[in-house]
């Protein structure tokens, strides 16, 4: 008599597991370190484009956590087509409560005692002070936690609501339209939340015209990089397609829109 298959050897049971791992490891990488904000032109070694927006001028500048948001936008729709409502909603529950976890973990490691000789171990780089460095940046992720969990759970969710009332209308028609649309109304309000609460109710306190600023720069980015990852959406669509196999690939459709 032959044994059942085992779980593990079921190729969409993989394939969710490494689209939650990766969808999961660039989430909360993004909130540690978005606390940095870098200059677009600085970065690349050329002038600054001196653009004027709310009355802020200079450099473009970006949050680094918005270079790997377009990579979850992506992840988001590749799950949404496969699994469903289903699948995003438990993955992004496990990602805020790895979030959480992490930044409990990392107020913990901010109020352990240091030792006297690492406080001044890194003086000749220009830290005079690791433990004052240490606090600051995370310190500073701190004020993060909130607006970027609340931003968080209702980006992923109006991405879902928006991803499948695309696709009631379109069908299996037109993967781009519900995966930019979904996208662009998510974004528009993950953008502004997280970086308001980070950076203008937190220690910082940003006047309104530069979170305004840098909050549309931000915004305008992710969608330029969601327009721009078209191709890897269909790309990935293809290799998953290959590796389930036709049937199985039509089932998880079938299920994910009926979901």
């Amino acid at each position: 008599m032959n044994a059942p298959p085992r779980t593990l050897d079921d190729r969409a049971v993989r394939l969710f597991i490494a689209l939650a791992a990766f969808f999961c490891v660039n989430a909360v990488l993004a909130e540690f370190i978005g606390v940095k904000i870098f200059a677009l032109e600085d970065t690349l070694g050329i002038a600054p484009l001196e653009w004027n927006l709310f009355g802020q001028t200079g450099s473009l500048s970006f949050t680094v956590g918005t270079l790997l948001w377009p990579f979850v936008f992506v992840l988001t729709d590749t799950i949404n087509e496969f699994f469903g409502r289903r699948g995003v909603r438990f993955i992004s529950w496990i990602a805020v409560g790895l979030i959480l976890y992490g930044f409990l973990f990392a107020f913990l490691a901010i109020h352990a005692a240091p030792a006297s000789w690492w406080v001044g171990v890194a003086r000749e780089q220009g830290v005079p002070d690791y433990q004052a460095a240490f606090a600051a940046i995370f310190g500073q992720g701190m004020w993060a936690i909130g607006g970027s969990v609340i931003a968080f759970l209702l980006g992923q969710l109006i991405d879902v609501w928006v991803f499948h009332r695309i696709r009631s209308v379109t069908g299996e028609r037109y993967v781009w339209l519900r995966a930019t649309g979904s996208t662009a109304v998510s974004q528009l309000i993950d953008s502004f939340v997280v970086i308001y609460v980070a950076f203008v109710l937190g220690p910082q306190h940003w006047p309104m015209s530069q979170f305004m600023a840098v909050s549309t720069v931000n915004y305008s980015y992710k969608m330029l990089a969601a327009l721009g990852m078209i191709p890897l959406l269909y790309l990935m669509r293809h290799a998953i397609r290959g590796y389930l196999g036709h049937a199985r690939e039509q089932q998880l459709r079938a299920e994910a829109a009926a979901d």
